[in-house]
């Protein structure tokens, strides 16, 4: 089974601005739909747009139908769930009620939570009590089916200052939780436009670029965002028949 994922898209369709148009989603979704073999489903995991508005998420639904496998969406800090019901809401895969939008895919080996983290008028993430209780009410479903969480900030400090300070609230309960659910073999996450890779609760945690621009990378106390030319990246999921994951990125540009 393949799994890919592409994430912070920052759609804005129009601007002209390298990296932060309709067009970069474009190459993505021509290049996954040129991987071989296909990816079983594609993740989108948050930013899907770079302002709230209604034709931006339209013309994003637009490329994104032309991929030519499932795709599934949840929210970063710059979407709105008001919105995203209503240009993806035909998807049966939405919760038909609630605040959140979180749900699970049971429709593959590898089983998928989608995790909800966005908190409206913030640009750092929040897993409250209400979020961690469904996560471990859907845990309990299938203790024994191998899982993928994917979700939009990551769930710990990746040493960039800037991103961390607009990091993911609730961590050390959602930590507690992962590790007692031994079924969830990796994390996947967006939001720091690089590539990053860590354990973390005994669970791989993949940041992955963003499909338009990535930040440079600033450990440290060194403040501020700097966009560099670094290429478009997807993110794929490889799950083996003898229940090994392993991840690969793979370059949108060249």
């Amino acid at each position: 089974m393949l799994i890919a994922q592409i994430t912070d898209l920052h759609v804005e369709p129009g601007l002209e601005v390298k990296g932060n148009t309709i067009e970069t989603v474009e190459r993505a979704v021509a290049h996954l739909n040129a991987l071989s073999p296909h990816p079983d489903l594609v993740i989108v995991t948050g930013d899907l747009v770079a302002r709230e508005r209604l034709d931006h998420y339209q013309a994003l639904a637009v490329v994104l139908g032309r991929l030519e496998m499932p795709f599934y969406v949840i929210p970063g800090n710059h979407d709105d769930r008001v919105l995203m019901r209503e240009v993806f809401g035909e998807a049966d895969y939405f919760p038909t009620s609630g605040e959140f939008l979180h749900y699970t895919v049971e429709d593959f080996d590898l089983r998928l939570i989608a995790l909800d983290t966005h908190d409206p008028g913030e640009s750092s993430g929040l897993l409250c009590q209400a979020r961690l209780d469904w996560l471990e009410l859907r845990l309990a479903e299938a203790p024994n089916r191998p899982t993928l969480i994917a979700m939009h900030h990551p769930p710990f400090e990746t040493g960039i200052r800037e991103f961390d300070n607009i990091g993911l609230a609730g961590r050390e309960a959602f930590g507690e939780i992962i590790s007692q659910n031994s079924q969830v073999q990796a994390i996947a996450c967006g939001h720091v436009h690089r590539d990053i890779v860590t354990s973390w609760c005994g669970v791989l945690v993949a940041v992955t670029p963003s499909t338009g621009y990535q930040y440079a990378l600033r450990l440290g106390e060194i403040k501020g965002f700097k966009r560099v030319a670094e290429p478009a990246i997807c993110r794929l999921f490889w799950w083996s028949h003898d229940g090994d994951l392993v991840s690969h990125i793979s370059y949108v540009t060249e």
